[in-house]
């Protein structure tokens, strides 16, 4: 594998970095013209800033892009911005800009990035751990047409959804909701088999610490028009008709069993979903995703329960 290029720009500014990138291509015959987007990343967690990044670089490789990394400092310390340029080897089918900021500079991540941004493509940004409580009125957020967050990483995942439910702005998206996409594949083709009988209670169990639990129970009751029980303990879900019940179960990392009642149970590849994975799924659409919007519009719709579904 080609090893990878990195040039530090120890206290620099935009300017500099920005006529450093354009001399990198010029050496090395490098093009933007593959690029797809620009993909901003915003971070103030200095140690897990390498693990985003990796995740940014392996979605990039379905995904060409500009990669700018803002991780932002204690706001106490001197106003300084350090830049880094990596191309080539690990950093995938990315341009990665690396930008470290302190001081004021550390509320201005906005002007910052904009000198950076590719022409003419679009822009996305994902915060992997604390993020805006409204995304769309944040001053990197409203530069974006996609704006993601991963509410499974915040300290409360309930409360995280309930904070983006309430400041949700068409091309909001999460990472949680990602992560049950083929839970959603599954239950979607089930309920659109016969008998077509109306469900009359749904269960969602899984974790307590979970936005993906309670964004399925969102889905659910979106779809279904009824309120969702929440419950605590194996991942499943449990749907009931007059006809019997529906039950997808996790039985191991890597597969679940659907039981409908009457027929012989079915067991179903799970594939695990890495942050990577489900980033790179989040980047495939710029519009509005507004079965997402449905989902956490019904959020309210989920009510936790001590009763076990056993």
């Amino acid at each position: 594998m080609e090893a990878t290029v990195i040039i530090d720009l120890p206290d620099t500014s935009t300017r500099e970095i920005s006529k450093r990138l354009v001399r990198i291509r010029e050496e090395s015959g490098l093009r933007t013209i593959g690029r797809v987007l620009t993909l901003i990343v915003v971070t103030d967690h200095v140690r897990g800033s390498e693990a985003a990044i990796d995740a940014a670089n392996e979605a990039s490789r379905e995904h060409p892009c500009r990669v700018l990394v803002v991780i932002k400092g204690r706001r106490a310390d001197a106003d300084r911005l350090d830049g880094q340029i990596r191309v080539g080897g690990d950093a995938g089918a990315a341009e990665v800009v690396v930008l470290r900021t302190s001081g004021a500079m550390s509320s201005q991540s906005a002007s910052i990035v904009t000198p950076l941004l590719l022409p003419d493509t679009p822009l996305a940004v994902w915060w992997p751990r604390h993020s805006p409580t409204h995304l769309g009125q944040d001053r990197v957020g409203r530069l974006a047409r996609r704006r993601i967050v991963d509410s499974d990483t915040e300290g409360h995942p309930t409360d995280a959804l309930a904070k983006r439910a309430a400041g949700y702005s068409p091309g909001d998206t999460d990472l949680a909701w990602a992560r049950i996409t083929h839970w959603r594949s599954l239950l979607a083709a089930t309920l659109d088999s016969p008998p077509y009988e109306p469900i009359t209670r749904a269960t969602v169990c899984g974790p307590e610490r979970a936005a993906s639990v309670d964004l399925a129970g969102g889905w659910l009751a979106s779809r279904l028009g009824i309120d969702v029980h929440r419950a605590v303990g194996p991942s499943m879900v449990v749907l009931e008709r007059a006809s019997g019940s529906i039950v997808l179960e996790q039985i191991s990392p890597t597969a679940a069993e659907l039981r409908i009642t009457g027929q012989a149970p079915t067991r179903v590849a799970l594939v695990g979903r890495s942050v990577a994975d489900c980033l790179a799924e989040e980047l495939r659409r710029m519009d509005t995703d507004g079965v997402y919007a449905d989902a956490l519009a019904n959020f309210d719709r989920v009510i936790y329960t001590s009763a076990s579904i056993r």
